[in-house]
């Protein structure tokens, strides 16, 4: 058997960025930056006020409370027309330009109307009581507040959230350099499976990897092609890979990579591609085959459910992610607390066992999910984590267990 880490290294090595393309930032989300982003431009690009209120000038305000006749009324999206003058003040709302000659801006809370003749008209003006005096600067966001022109922003290799798509927004970008999002088609195998609601005959099982698999790859930020089920067959399993190939970025398929005499998958992928077929020293998810058909990356999953989610996670999910640039693509482990005993039995492999993780007391803590067989999906759709458990007899209550953090 091979230790872990040397099968996700040799996956890792296969598996290259590909060639960045330029994309609309609306289609960027979960993509990463191929280049470095740097602001064209300032953050905001004109003073303007945190909250609806006046702008007045502070000296005006420094023995409050004092009238000042209000000369405009300023909203969002309007330049303003007149300057602020001695003894004057313009109502402003947020997010508006400070007009000419104010330097500070009053809440609007803080005032009070005691004359309302029409601000800057004939008549009558318009008169504000402002209770407070204020400093310069009084909710005013200066010019470059977020941002100045040349900052370094994002650098390459920065997966884009939905935060990171509004500041390139707010800097007027319409497209962003990145690596490209996978399209990656998913094959189930076996004639044991059925997928279309049916009472079972004896024998049969219904396919829940192929649509497990295909919410996995959606969730690592993909776009999941559905190939289909296919049964034991190899020229329609050699079908649906090739057609796969000619479509797709990468493809997974989940059954038939033992050791059995069925095991077609692993029949048509020697024949047509480029393979390694692995026993790692894991539990679940021994068998692996990985390798490529053309240039396109093959991941042999092995059948059963937990199995299948777990190979995607140790393996698929870090080759496609190595795929769309991302510089860190396994998911890191924390350390959690055991809340009860986990226990196994020595086998020579790394037990991936299903747990809850919770916060407490500022850590983590984990305790199992249920049943641990390689069949027993129910506990696997329960479990938030995986609990890295060595070789060994388990971990007791109150030791301290490695976790891989899957939600």
């Amino acid at each position: 058997m091979l230790p872990l880490d040397t099968v996700r290294e040799f996956v890792l090595d296969r598996c290259p960025a590909r060639t960045p393309v330029s994309v609309p930032v609306a289609h960027a989300l979960g993509l990463v930056t191929a280049s470095e982003i740097i602001s064209s431009e300032a953050i905001p690009q004109f003073a303007n006020t945190a909250m609806d209120g006046f702008a007045v000038r502070s000296a005006d305000v420094v023995d409050a409370p004092c009238d000042l006749r209000v000369v405009e009324t300023i909203a969002a999206g309007h330049a303003p027309q007149v300057t602020v003058g001695p003894g004057e003040a313009s109502r402003i709302m947020t997010g508006a330009t400070i007009p000419p000659g104010a330097d500070a801006v009053v809440m609007v809370e803080r005032t009070s109307i005691v004359s309302d003749g029409p601000a800057c008209g004939d008549g009558a003006a318009e008169i504000v009581r402002v209770e407070v005096s204020v400093p310069p600067g009084n909710h005013v966001r200066p010019v470059g507040d977020d941002l100045h022109a040349g900052t370094h922003v994002f650098a390459v290799g920065t997966e884009l959230t939905a935060g990171h798509l509004g500041v390139l927004c707010s800097l007027g970008m319409t497209e962003v350099e990145v690596f490209p999002r996978l399209r990656v088609g998913v094959l189930s195998t076996g004639d044991e499976l059925v997928d279309d609601g049916s009472p079972l005959r004896p024998g049969q099982i219904r396919d829940s990897n192929r649509r497990t698999l295909l919410a996995l790859a959606h969730r690592a930020d993909v776009v999941p092609v559905d190939l289909g089920l296919s049964p034991d067959d190899p020229d329609e399993i050699e079908t649906a890979i090739t057609t796969g190939v000619q479509t797709c970025d990468a493809i997974v398929t989940s059954g038939g990579v033992s050791m059995g005499d069925f095991d077609y998958v692993k029949a048509v992928l020697d024949r047509i591609g480029d393979m390694r077929w692995m026993q790692v020293a894991i539990k679940p998810a021994k068998p692996l085959a990985f390798g490529t058909v053309g240039d396109v990356p093959v991941f042999g999953l092995p059948g059963n459910p937990v199995s299948s989610m777990v190979s995607f996670e140790l393996f698929a999910r870090p080759g496609l992610r190595s795929m769309m640039g991302h510089p860190d693509p396994v998911r890191p482990t924390v350390m959690a607390t055991a809340a009860e005993d986990l226990p196994r039995r020595a086998d020579g492999k790394t037990h991936f066992m299903r747990v809850l993780a919770t916060p407490r007391d500022g850590g983590v803590e984990v305790r199992s999910a249920g049943g641990q067989g390689s069949h027993m999906l129910w506990a696997m759709a329960k479990a938030n984590a995986l609990a890295v458990v060595p070789d060994g007899d388990g971990v007791r209550a109150g030791a301290p267990v490695d976790v891989l953090l899957l939600d």
